[in-house]
């Protein structure tokens, strides 16, 4: 793979199942260097015969497709160029959507009524004045904010606390009806009222965010989730609430007594047992670092949650909650480096449907059939029939990327010094080498390399570098145990696994030269580089990008700054400073770049800069490289072409730095 393939990685978003079972619909998306943009459009799946999948829609940007539960609509939100996106419904068995919404910030989520007459959806409300709601009036001529909260800004978004996010109800329309026409002036000046759509009803209301929606199966509330306490400004705590459909109560509160839970995602079984996840952030409210996510099922409304599995060895922090039998629901567990389908029953007993190295995205049912939106090591995304007799899959998007070149990854568990198993993968080039190898750190911490293709990985390993790969202690997906040792300890056993790793496949992989090797990262990967090279000068360069590196500085410039580091480092000065990359960039002597998203709120632009005049100000040689535009998402979901200029700076620093015979190829 070359940076000029990005346009081959193919993203498949969460199936939507017809009720019949016959069909499945996913959006297909993938980056374009001409619109350098994200575009795509919805897909239809057919699920036996010998029918191929076929485009059913063609705007720039159309994605989360539902059905409706009669199965004859299709919901989605479409994207225009520059423009927020906002909720269409169209025939299910094609023709021209009909636009819903027209909000000024647009739509995040969508989920259809059980009678199909109406559907909720999760939209941003802006204060008047602000965000183009008065024209003429741009963001720099709005009015001064006044804030008086900690949590005022995210990453992607910017500030919100003057555009809350809010659940709607509208009334579906009519894809069947004459189209509206726009009438024309009579010749004495009058016209006829332009015709109009139907107007969104707000359910929620206030200073707070509410999201994450699902409808109760009779279709009388919507439950959703939300942070509406009095402490939510110090704490991570979130609620499940439910609201009724009609406007006749206000939300109710079904799950903040019962625990100190962040939620993270909610659903609702067949049989109207209302199902949530959520990570238990401990009489603190504060206590994330390393939490698994568990399952919980409130059986009748008004009775006690009641956990369904153990956050010590499940962790359905990526999982979405999806209805399958009257008594069951299918979630997605993090392990090991895969997503793996799991149907939980309302006993708490459990069964794994999907191996442990495919990657499951997301999935849809109907009655009994499972649809999966998939990643492996040979695809980016697909769509699968799970059943039985495994995982079939039915489309091959990453054909194309195949065919330029996709090497498969050699997994590997490495023995640290102290014994401990450190898991991974290598990507090595083609030929006996011997070849220079990278070392590369994933971010998270609490996150975990898999083994699906990573464009990192294949970029790399195409321009002849080795890639090493691991999740050390502190990644997710080995139990909490592992997740929670660098709690305050960061720094520690984290660099002995990441440097014990790339020793242990060094010797365990043929053709890799441990004698010419590069380490590079971000977030968290970058405050591992930028501490593993104050500490180890075996490297012929280094890469710190979007690098977590100054904890001190951290409170007051993240949109995190208000949590992450008292949990991660704490509180102490001095114990702040023995885990601080920035305290101790005297050490370095390691060529280094620097890169860094001008909008990054998560890690901000000013940690970079920090470490980069302490480089140059110690005479170390290192360079600068900031992305205009870009946060902290920019290597994932960037401008195309922003992507494909980082692979090729990356590519340019090895190239100088770690050279491969006849240049990168």
């Amino acid at each position: 793979m070359r940076p000029a393939d990005l346009e081959l990685l193919v993203g498949v978003s969460r199936p939507t199942v017809h009720p019949g079972g016959g069909r499945a619909v996913v959006a297909v998306t993938h980056p374009s260097l001409t619109a350098d943009a994200s575009v795509g459009q919805l897909w239809n799946i057919p699920l036996s015969g010998h029918a191929a999948p076929r485009r059913l829609t063609r705007g720039f940007r159309d994605t989360a497709p539902r059905f409706s539960p009669d199965g004859r609509l299709i919901a989605f939100l479409r994207s225009l160029p520059k423009s927020a996106p906002q909720l269409y419904v169209v025939d299910a068995a094609g023709g021209e959507p009909v636009a819903v919404t027209d909000r000024t910030l647009g739509v995040t989520e969508l989920a259809w009524a059980p009678d199909g007459r109406s559907l909720a959806f999760v939209s941003r409300e802006p204060e008047q004045g602000r965000y183009g709601t008065v024209e003429g009036i741009d963001a720099g001529a709005e009015r001064p904010r006044r804030i008086d909260t900690v949590k005022y800004q995210q990453n992607g978004l910017g500030y919100i606390t003057d555009r809350r996010a809010h659940v709607y109800v509208v009334a579906a329309p009519d894809v069947w009806a004459e189209p509206a026409i726009v009438p024309v002036a009579e010749p004495d000046g009058t016209t006829a009222p332009a015709p109009t759509s139907a107007t969104p009803r707000a359910l929620t209301s206030g200073e707070w965010d509410d999201t994450t929606i699902a409808f109760s199966p009779d279709g009388t509330t919507v439950a959703f989730v939300s942070a509406r306490h009095e402490t939510r400004d110090d704490d991570l705590r979130s609620s499940v609430f439910t609201v009724p459909i009609d406007g006749s109560g206000d939300p109710v509160d079904v799950t903040g007594e019962h625990g100190s839970f962040s939620i993270v995602a909610v659903g609702y079984g067949l049989n109207g047992a209302l199902y949530f996840s959520a990570q238990d952030v401990g009489e603190s409210g504060r206590d994330f670092v390393a939490r698994n996510t568990a399952l919980y099922t409130i059986e009748r409304p008004g009775s006690t949650p009641r956990r369904l599995t153990d956050p010590e060895t499940v962790d359905l922090t990526e999982s979405d909650i999806v209805a399958y039998r009257d008594d069951s629901v299918l979630v997605t567990d993090r392990r090991r480096g895969a997503l793996v389908l799991t149907e939980v029953q309302a006993d708490g007993t459990s069964r794994r449907l999907t191996d442990d190295v495919t990657v499951v995205n997301g999935v849809g049912t109907a009655g009994e059939t499972i649809v999966a939106s998939i990643a492996n090591a040979g695809t980016t995304g697909d769509v699968a029939v799970v059943g039985g007799d495994g995982v079939r899959t039915l489309t091959d998007f990453s054909r194309e990327l195949r065919e330029r070149g996709v090497i498969a990854p050699r997994e590997l568990t490495i023995e640290g010094r102290d014994g401990y198993p450190i898991h991974g993968w290598v990507v090595a080039p083609e030929g006996v080498g011997p070849h220079p190898v990278l070392l590369n750190i994933h971010g998270g911490p609490f996150a975990a390399y898999t083994a699906a293709l990573f464009d990192e990985a294949q970029v790399y390993a195409a321009a002849g570098y080795a890639v090493v790969l691991c999740n050390p202690r502190g990644s997710a997906g080995y139990g909490q145990e592992h997740g929670r040792t660098i709690r305050q300890r960061m720094g520690t056993v984290d660099l002995d696994d990441v440097l014990d790793y790339l020793d242990g496949a060094c010797a365990a992989v043929p053709g890799l030269d441990a004698e010419r090797v590069g380490v590079m990262g971000g977030s968290y990967g970058g405050y591992l580089t930028a501490w593993t090279i104050a500490h180890d000068h075996r490297f012929a360069a280094a890469i710190v990008e979007r690098g977590f590196l100054d904890p001190a500085a951290f409170m007051g410039t993240s949109d995190i700054g208000s949590f992450f580091s008292d949990e991660y480092t704490g509180t102490d000065p001095a114990a702040i400073a023995a885990q601080s990359p920035q305290a101790v960039v005297d050490r370095v002597s390691t060529p280094t770049l620097v890169m860094h998203s001008a909008n990054d709120l998560r890690c901000p632009l000013g940690q970079a800069e920090r470490y980069y005049a302490a480089l140059k100000r110690n005479g170390v040689e290192a360079e600068l490289v900031i992305f205009p535009g870009e946060d902290h998402e920019l290597s994932r979901s960037g401008r195309p072409r922003h992507r494909r200029e980082r692979f090729e700076i990356i590519l340019d620093w090895w190239q100088r730095h770690l050279p491969v015979a006849g240049g990168s190829r």
